[in-house]
């Protein structure tokens, strides 16, 4: 080998020692995490005191690296766990401070959850959206404020996005209808307001979809009903407005459907109450009128039902007697009227069930 081939190889050598030194950990990353850690105050439990050292690859509480660059991969703090040092300490977690933007620097981190921790404030760093690596964004239970940001729709690999119980407003961004990875979305308990965006049919991999506890507004979209993949789907307590889409009584796996407590009108499309994977079911507390659709049978299977406080006529549908299973069945606070059908499950509810409706009669209830 001559001269210039050594001075080539020993450069490149160097090149690799500054990259991925020794010590397992990149300076870069162990600035960026100490100006995380600088943002943060945690006065009880003593969650940073690992925090030492050169290699913030190994012993550093709730920091994981990739084995094969070295590089800052994961960050998973919980404010409530079953860690030894909660159980220790006989407490959960609390931390105050904010979420630093020094974050954005960990450019390899697959993992960010830094969740129920109480009293963590600030907005969201916009710069997130730059970490083409994300697969988990977790910040669930905290005083965190602001908006989400804008160009969430980056996030290429995000499957899981839980904001939950936080102090979050604005609205939905257009772009979150891009992350065609995102399985799991909770924005819950929130003060986010807005529409949920038209085309949200797009996140085609989508399990679970919690929306509850917030200001949303206008109607449900249509295009929900093309998350094939949906199984649990949450709107409840918004101000949503307009019907029941159909199609939502065609979804292929969704069982639990949770919409109560909103504005909705019009009646109940029959193919929500005939829908054989449906279990969990919550339309009470809205202005839906009209018959209670007469199309229950043999696979009819509810752990829970609840038509309360509506505007519902009519009767009781005998055919509901026919049901497989009814556990709860709330049709109280509507204006029914008829005879309560006999055997189950009307021999097993109790008579608020029924109450404060027109005209109904028979057991529990006075006989007709």
């Amino acid at each position: 080998m001559g001269l210039t081939g050594v001075t080539f190889l020993v450069t490149l050598m160097l090149l690799t020692a500054v990259t991925i030194p020794a010590n397992g950990c990149s300076p870069a990353d162990q600035a960026a995490l100490m100006n995380f850690k600088a943002a943060l105050n945690e006065p009880y439990l003593g969650i940073f005191n690992t925090w030492t050292g050169t290699n913030c690859c190994q012993g550093w509480n709730g920091v994981s690296c990739d084995p094969n660059t070295q590089r800052v991969a994961d960050i998973v703090l919980r404010g409530e766990s079953e860690d030894p040092i909660y159980e220790k300490a006989g407490r959960s977690g609390y931390m105050t401070g904010s979420l630093s933007p020094s974050l954005c620097k960990l450019d390899g981190l697959t993992t960010l959850i830094v969740a129920d921790w109480k009293g963590i404030s600030s907005e969201i760093p916009a710069c997130l959206t730059s970490l083409k690596n994300l697969r988990i964004v977790d910040l669930i239970g905290n005083k965190i404020t602001g908006q989400i940001p804008a160009n969430i729709g980056q996030l290429s690999k995000l499957a899981v996005l839980n904001l939950a119980d936080n102090q979050i407003s604005g609205s939905i961004p257009g772009s979150i209808v891009n992350l065609g990875k995102l399985m799991h979305l909770e924005l819950s308990n929130n003060q986010i307001s807005g529409e949920i965006p038209s085309d949200i049919g797009k996140l085609s991999m989508m399990s679970r979809a919690l929306l509850n506890k917030n200001k949303l507004t206008g109607s449900i979209p249509n295009s929900i009903s093309k998350l094939y993949r949906l199984a649990d789907l949450d709107l409840s307590m918004n101000q949503i407005t307009g019907s029941i889409p159909a199609q939502l009584g065609s979804m292929p796996v969704l069982s639990t459907l949770n919409l109560d407590s909103n504005q909705l009108s019009g009646s109940i499309p029959k193919n929500l109450l005939s829908s054989p994977g449906l279990n969990i079911l919550n339309l009470s507390r809205n202005s839906l009128e009209g018959l209670l659709p007469d199309v229950f049978g043999s696979k009819t299977y509810f752990t829970h039902l609840d038509l309360s406080y509506n505007n519902l006529r009519g009767s009781i549908p005998k055919s509901l007697a026919s049901a497989k299973y009814i556990g709860h069945l709330d049709l109280s606070y509507n204006h029914l009227c008829g005879p309560i059908p006999n055997g189950s499950p009307f021999d097993h509810l109790e008579a608020s069930s029924f109450s404060n409706n027109d005209c109904l009669c028979g057991s529990p209830l006075r006989t007709c």
